[in-house]
Order: structure tokens, then sequence, then C-alpha cells
């Protein structure tokens, strides 16, 4: 299991790898699966029954519409800081955009999150709406990023 420790050291080298490019500009592509890989790594063994298959499938844009599915898309969706408690954080989706993706990302990102900013309104559980912000997004974004 993955102690308090491991999980602030991840969270802390996120920030660290992306707290640099603030002042440079958007991440490499290398830099943002980085970034990816430990939040991968602080998700998984929350949800026991979400493989590192079924991961590898989210990230190919595959949801299985399953709760512990679900909920290791919010865990991850909240360690970006793009949903919490249920939310989308649009501003704050906006924001990350510019400081974790590359440049050539940047303007289908903007323009999916503005597409999919309100879909999941009204949605009371947090797995359900972090299910249907990534579905929305997946359909929106050609080049969908998901660790």
């Amino acid at each position: 299991m993955i102690s308090t420790m491991n999980i602030v050291f991840a969270i802390s080298a996120v920030v660290c790898i992306f707290r640099v490019q603030d002042v440079v500009g958007g991440a490499t592509e290398e830099q943002m699966w980085a970034a990816g890989g430990l939040m991968r790594d602080v998700c998984l063994p929350k949800f026991p029954k979400v493989t590192k298959e079924i991961a590898d499938g989210i990230r190919a844009g595959n949801l299985p519409n399953e709760k512990d599915a679900k909920c290791y898309v919010n865990c991850i969706l909240e360690m970006m800081q793009t949903m919490k408690k249920g939310k989308f954080l649009y501003e704050a989706s906006l924001k990350q955009v510019e400081i974790l993706m590359p440049d050539h990302y940047k303007e289908e990102y903007r323009a999916g999150l503005a597409k999919c900013k309100d879909v999941a309104v009204g949605v009371k559980n947090n797995c359900e709406a972090a299910y249907t912000i990534f579905t929305c997004l997946r359909g929106e974004i050609t080049k969908f990023v998901f660790p």
C-alpha cells in the first residue's frame, strides 16, 4: 500500500515538474507523461479492481461503466486539479492546460474544455461526474491524453 509520504512525494514531484514550466511555457510530452505516471501510481492502488490493463484501456479512451473505474478517473482528475468533490473546475483546468500541455495540444484542449464544462452539472456522485466529464472530453478532443 502506498504510504502518505509516497503520496506527498508524488504530488510534490508533479508540482515541481510543472512549476519550472511557468517560466518557460508548456511542458514537453515527456514531462506530461512522467507526471501522468506519478498520478497513476497514486490512484491505482486505491482501486484494486482497476488493473494496469484496465488503466491502459482508460488511457486509450475505453472507460468501463464500473464504479471503481469511474472513481479511478475521478482520483486522476482531482490530482490534476480539474475536479473537486464532483465539480468540474473549468478555470483551473484552463490553467493546467497552459502549464501541463505541450503547445500543440492547447487550442483543441481549450475548445474541448469549453464544450464540456457544464456536462456534469447536477450529477451528484463524484465518480459519475468524473465519468461524464471524461466521456465528453474524450469525444471532443481528438488527441485526448489521460494517464
